[in-house]
Formats: C-alpha cells, sequence, structure tokens
C-alpha cells in the first residue's frame, strides 16, 4: 500500500504540494491526475526517493523508497522524464537491470513478451519509437515482478492498439493483487481504466473517490439536442431557465436538465426535434469543473538541483 502524509514540498515560500494526503489500495487502478503543473510529478518523484519532501511522508509498504532492501522487486516504476541508455539494445538494457538486482536472466524474456516487444528484443534503444519505449520502461517496471507499481504517463507515444494493451495490462496487475498508481492526461482513458481516483490542484487535494461516484458527483448533466430550428429552440430554453448552447457536432447542448424537461419545451414551444439524447458522464468534464481554473507550478529537477541527490535504484 502506498500512504501519503502531509506531505509538503516548497521551494522558497512557493509550495509545489502543500499537505497532501491519500492512499493507494492494492486489488484497484489508481488513477492520479491534476493539470499541468498541479504537483503530480513531484509527488512521484517524492514517493521514489527522487526529491527530499520539505514535510510529511511518502512511504510504500510502511517504508520510503531509500530504505527498501530490494526496490525493483517491490515497486516497478516509471517516470515520465527518463530514459535508458539510446546506444543500448532493448534487451540489453533489461538484462543489465536484471543482474544488478540479482534477478533470474529468464526475466527478460517474460517481459518483453509481456510487452509485445520481443521482436525489438535486439533494436537499440534510439532507434525505438516513443510508444516502444514506453513498453520497455514498463518491461523494466516489471522485471522484478514488484507488488506495486507507479507509472507516470505509461501511455504516452502509444497508438490504439498499445493503448488497449496498457489498459488490459494495468487491469490484470490489478486483479492480481498489486497496488497500481497511475499519473496520466488521457481522460477518456483513465475513465475505462481506473477504478479510482485521486485529483490534485496547486499542490493539494480535490477528490479521492471511486470513479464512478466522481462522475456522478461533478460531471453534470447534459443533452444533445438535433434540430431544424437551433435558433427557435434555444429561446425556448433560455426562457424555460435552461442552459444550452450549440456543440461541436452542430447540435444543441442543454445542460443541468434531463432529456424529457428539453422534450417538454420544445413541444411547448412548437419547436421540431429530429434527436434527444442524454450524454453520459464524462471524466474530462468532471476533472474540468474539479480543477476550475488552477496555475501551474514547478515540479522537482531531474538533475538533483533541489538537493534531494539520489536516483532511482532500477
Amino acid at each position: 500500500m502506498i500512504a501519503i502524509s502531509n506531505l509538503r514540498k516548497t521551494y522558497g515560500t512557493a509550495a509545489v504540494v502543500d499537505g497532501l494526503t491519500f492512499t493507494v489500495r492494492p486489488g484497484r487502478v489508481t488513477g492520479f491526475l491534476g493539470r499541468n503543473g498541479a504537483g503530480k510529478t513531484t509527488t512521484l518523484r517524492m514517493l521514489l526517493g527522487l526529491c527530499p519532501p520539505s514535510a510529511g511522508t511518502a512511504l510504500i509498504g510502511g517504508r520510503r523508497y531509500r530504505d527498501l532492501p530490494r526496490p525493483l522487486c517491490q515497486v516497478g516504476a516509471l517516470l515520465d522524464d527518463t530514459e535508458p541508455h539510446g546506444g543500448h539494445r532493448a534487451e540489453q538494457h533489461l538484462r543489465w537491470l536484471a543482474r544488478t538486482h540479482r534477478l533470474p536472466a529468464r526475466r527478460v524474456p517474460e517481459v518483453l513478451a509481456a510487452t509485445g516487444l520481443e521482436e525489438q528484443a535486439r533494436t537499440r534503444v534510439r532507434a525505438l519509437s516513443l510508444g516502444m519505449r514506453r513498453r520497455l520502461g514498463i518491461a523494466a517496471a516489471l522485471l522484478g515482478d514488484p507488488a506495486t507499481l507507479v507509472l507516470d504517463e505509461p501511455g504516452n507515444g502509444l497508438d490504439a492498439e498499445g493503448t488497449r494493451w496498457l489498459r488490459g495490462l494495468l487491469k490484470g496487475l490489478a486483479a492480481e493483487g498489486r497496488t497500481v498508481l497511475v499519473s496520466s492526461h488521457l481522460m477518456g482513458e483513465m475513465a475505462l481504466t481506473a477504478d479510482h481516483v485521486v485529483v490534485i490542484g496547486r499542490g493539494r487535494l480535490l477528490a479521492d473517490s471511486p470513479t464512478a461516484e466522481l462522475l456522478r458527483t461533478h460531471s453534470g448533466a447534459r443533452v444533445r439536442v438535433r434540430t431544424p430550428e437551433p435558433e427557435r429552440l434555444l429561446r425556448a430554453l433560455a426562457g424555460a431557465g435552461i442552459e444550452a448552447a450549440p456543440g461541436p457536432d452542430g447540435a444543441l447542448r442543454a445542460y443541468g436538465v434531463p432529456a424529457a424537461r428539453v422534450g417538454e419545451v420544445a413541444a411547448a414551444a412548437g419547436v421540431p426535434l429530429h434527436e434527444v439524447v442524454a450524454l453520459a458522464a464524462s471524466l474530462e468534464e468532471a476533472f474540468l469543473r474539479l480543477t476550475g481554473d488552477d496555475g501551474e507550478h514547478g515540479a522537482c529537477r531531474p538533475d538533483g538541483a533541489d538537493g534531494a541527490g539520489e536516483g532511482v535504484r532500477r
């Protein structure tokens, strides 16, 4: 289990992470969401021992990452700003990691197969596509068969097939009882993948709830309406106190009311309708409502300039 408690990171008078507390439990995929600069990467870097907290704790299984005896076998990590040496072959990179952590050599072909990289095993890292490099990073995270996965933007560069594969992988890992924490900006994919979501803004906790509950609470009712007389319908809806506006597909969107109410207003005004559809709740909409106009903050610098002086042992 991952336990973040009163975690804080400041630079001068600016708080990048400000009293953050949440728990990531095993057996489910937890999405870690926030706008750019919200403090996600800084939080993950503190969790993985790359960035010292100004206050509070970030523990994995009750220990700091730096105190884990065999970190690769306990925590599989992928950060968005880490890349293996470009001159190494994919298989070579994984074999080096396996040797440094005294892992059996058989794990290398196993994780290559699990991430769909068998054909790229002899390819140099610099020649791999972005999506294949992300797969290699995930393979490295899986190498020690860890009980905890911490993945920062693992879907970057993946095509539609790769995204679907990643979704199945994460759900499968969670179903095995592992703790899976995933940071992502792909809201549509997180809605399909995450069982639970943690949302932060300006370094503070905004939401910590099951995904379905967040959708119910923060995603308002929307109705798509098609009519040959959109201007008349807009006036009728406005007269009934219903907010409505043209949508990107040419249809109107009515907000905060059920589809039946829209139909009643149109009927009373004598406006013909071609379509009235209640739209499903959107994680993106819920996220935007929740985060509002959050600004950007800096993150811990990967070069250790903030004084961390330690890297993830992988």
